[in-house]
């Protein structure tokens, strides 16, 4: 995807979040995040929204904490989610392709990295919000390509660092197959942080375990937004177990 087809994203799940958080009202149980309420959802999006905004706007080129959450509720907290999100929005539309600023996962420009990641933040909460809305405490779907380029964000750049959790004694392999849009990842697991590759299938390499699904469906299982039911699960199901028991990215 592109820098402005992010943005784009950035911009739909930004107003889907503030439309379905509004609907559920603040004090509504967010059933994808055990423990949070709507207002908490809120105070979190909009405190990482501020705090990204700081780094494109000002071209921030050393790590800068955040501005910590802010402690409204009901309309107000509302009004103040929508000004921090139209803010950064803004904010990576106005920026300079040349644009020099701090980042912490790969990426061809921080530009390009602030925008892909602010548009998953957000695509992934907007899915959280939306989850208060229904009895099932299901989220609704997403864009395949945004679903499949997340996919990518997570297994090739999030948890090839060394703070992934997601590992094996002996070599194992985990495949993921969207079967919408036929695109394949295969995920190398030991005991050193995963390694993935997006691309077609090596003939030669047998997967311990293949999780297969709409892009959408595995985006949001492997954000841990749905149960493994939403996906199927083929081969050792104990690998499934492991990226939902240590996958978790937190924010610190």
């Amino acid at each position: 995807m592109t820098i402005d087809e992010h943005i784009r994203a950035l911009d739909a799940a930004g107003r889907m979040l503030g439309d379905a958080a509004a609907e559920a009202g603040t004090d509504a149980e967010v059933p994808t995040c055990p423990g949070w309420r709507v207002r908490d959802l809120l105070r979190h999006t909009t405190m990482v929204h501020r705090w990204a905004t700081g780094f494109v706007a000002e071209g921030r080129t050393a790590y800068h904490p955040d501005g910590g959450e802010p402690d409204l509720d009901g309309e107000a907290l509302l009004a103040h989610f929508r000004e921090g999100h139209a803010g950064l929005v803004d904010a990576l539309r106005a920026a300079p392709g040349s644009l020099e600023c701090w980042t912490f996962l790969p990426a061809p420009s921080p530009l390009a990295f602030w925008a892909r990641r602010q548009a998953h933040e957000t695509a992934v909460h907007r899915a959280d919000a939306e989850s208060a809305l229904t009895p099932s405490g299901r989220p609704g779907t997403v864009d395949p390509a945004l679903a499949a380029d997340g996919i990518d964000e997570l297994l090739l750049s999030f948890h090839t660092r060394e703070r992934s959790r997601v590992r094996t004694r002996e070599p194992r392999i985990l495949s993921v197959r969207a079967t919408d849009t036929g695109d394949v990842w295969t995920v190398r697991l030991s005991p050193e942080p995963p390694r993935a590759e997006r691309g077609k299938e090596d003939p030669g390499i047998t997967a311990d375990c293949e999780l297969s699904g709409p892009a959408d469906r595995l985006y949001l299982t492997l954000w841990n937004r749905l149960p493994e039911g939403d996906v199927t699960v083929a081969g050792d199901p104990s690998l499934a177990r492991l990226w939902r028991e240590k996958s978790a990215i937190t924010w610190s």
